[in-house]
């Protein structure tokens, strides 16, 4: 079994997840009703495996999973959180783990299911970080081994959530998206611009990804309590 690293100081100076510390917020609330119009736009098939993509980087769809892991493990789920941004790894440092040993030491034979899925402090919230950065994340993300890898732990989680890299950078996302169940695309409402969002949806498109939805962040509210504060818009056919 691999021993854990010491925690690095960018670590320790995390933001806290906001459903997890304030699940009375507004904020928290917002993300309960995300998780809710996920589960009505999925009724008639079932969703276990989601993806999540943004059309650049900097539009919070690593918040929004690590928020959302929350809100299902609150409704009793069984939450495995998968960090597949193979270039720009965050959520080792969002759960406090060390990024050591991750999906790529399992995906290339160098560690087993049981040796980097990890607890966190969330009860029924598991994370799977990246592991390594390799030179090769494409060629690993669409390797037969990753495929297997989700229907195995299907099999043990109730819902799995997927951190990719955004969808106009590299073409990860799409090759994760034809392996999930299904995709929400994470956009700021001030920072894309439209062209860049229908590039993202188009390039999804292309692969017959499922959407499910799309958040909108950062709208504009004039009456925003906190920095911290986002708006989650429905997600919707």
């Amino acid at each position: 079994m691999h021993q854990p690293l010491p925690l690095t100081r960018s670590q320790k100076n995390q933001r806290p997840i906001i459903a997890d510390v304030n699940p009375k917020s507004p904020i928290s609330e917002a993300y309960r009703s995300l998780r809710t119009n996920i589960e009505f736009s999925s009724i008639d098939e079932s969703v276990k495996v989601i993806m999540f993509t943004s059309a650049g980087p900097g539009e919070g769809k690593s918040t929004t999973v690590s928020n959302l892991a929350v809100v299902y493990a609150q409704s009793d789920k069984h939450v495995l959180v998968i960090d597949a941004d193979l270039r720009k790894p965050t959520m080792h440092h969002t759960f406090q783990k060390s990024n050591r040993w991750g999906l790529t030491s399992l995906l290339t034979g160098q560690a087993t299911v049981g040796e980097v899925i990890k607890e966190t402090h969330i009860d029924r919230v598991d994370v799977l970080t990246a592991g390594p950065i390799p030179p090769n994340p494409s060629e690993i993300l669409s390797s037969n081994r990753m495929t297997r890898l989700l229907e195995q732990l299907k099999e043990t989680y109730d819902i799995i959530l997927v951190d990719t890299p955004p969808a106009l950078a590299v073409t990860d996302a799409q090759i994760i998206a034809t392996k999930a169940d299904g995709v929400v695309l994470v956009l700021d409402s001030g920072k894309v611009k439209r062209e860049m969002a229908m590039k993202a949806k188009a390039s999804l498109d292309y692969v017959k990804a499922r959407i499910l939805g799309v958040v909108l962040n950062n709208i504009d509210r004039k009456h925003a309590d906190s920095y911290y504060y986002y708006y989650y818009g429905a997600v919707q056919e």
